[in-house]
């Protein structure tokens, strides 16, 4: 498990990471607001401990910024602000937990031990589904149509199927697929690449692009997998 912590105070945040490494959990640091949006949102980290009080960007800031591009990355707030106003507005941004200094080791790692249990970050990979009557392989990149045609799929468009099929019926951003499928800072990025890639991916799959059943557009936030009748398929032939 990777743990990202956004500290400012380096003794604070010795303590933390010590507490996490003893348990297992690689660490990475930052002591500011603006890398730390940058590492959390462009990063592979399992969850984000962050404090609220940081330089350049606020706690709240980063939160926000993170929730608009993965919206379920995990994140404990870590904060002396111990004000009842303050940890509404963090949970309604999207925290996990809050957790108000000073904490012990304890009770921190029990924290972050329920968070992780309960986050949805961490589906099933899937690798072999049907959809709308086709076989999609993911660990082959390849579409077995209907028809009996094999289509290849490029290895992005094979990521942008894979993460929406982890997100069953939910609307999915484009910040979201900017961030987790293009690995792109969304901040300030105006593009039409990802509109251009379902089109090409609905092609692929069959998926009438005048009334899509597996990728549908949600009008104003961006995509969803939303075919009911996706499943597992049995052993490769």
């Amino acid at each position: 498990m990777r743990v990202l912590v956004v500290e400012d105070d380096a003794a604070i945040r010795q303590g933390v990471v010590d507490s996490l490494q003893s348990e297992g959990y690689e660490t990475h640091e930052v002591d500011n607001g603006d890398d730390a949006i940058e590492r959390a949102i462009l990063g592979e980290f399992d969850l984000v401990l962050l404090d609220l009080v940081l330089p350049g960007k606020g706690g709240f800031e980063v939160l926000e910024a993170v929730r608009r591009a993965r919206a379920t990355l995990p994140v404990i707030c870590l904060t002396a602000r111990g004000d009842e106003d303050d940890r509404v507005r963090g949970l309604k941004l999207g925290a996990d937990d809050y957790i108000v200094k000073p904490f012990s080791a304890r009770e921190l790692l029990a924290r972050v031990e329920a968070v992780l249990r309960r986050s949805a970050e961490r589906p099933a990979d899937i690798d072999r589904v049907e959809v709308a009557g086709s076989i999609v392989d993911l660990n082959r990149s390849e579409v077995r149509r209907h028809d009996g045609r094999r289509v290849d799929l490029s290895e992005r468009e094979r990521e942008l199927l894979r993460y929406p099929m982890r997100n069953p019926g939910r609307a999915i951003t484009r910040d979201e697929l900017l961030a987790n499928v293009w690995r792109m800072d969304p901040r300030g990025v105006e593009t039409r690449t990802i509109d251009m890639h379902v089109a090409r991916l609905r092609e692929k799959l069959g998926d009438d692009p005048g009334s899509p059943r597996v990728i549908v557009t949600v009008r104003g936030k961006g995509y969803m997998f939303a075919d009911s009748r996706a499943r597992r398929s049995g052993p490769r032939e």
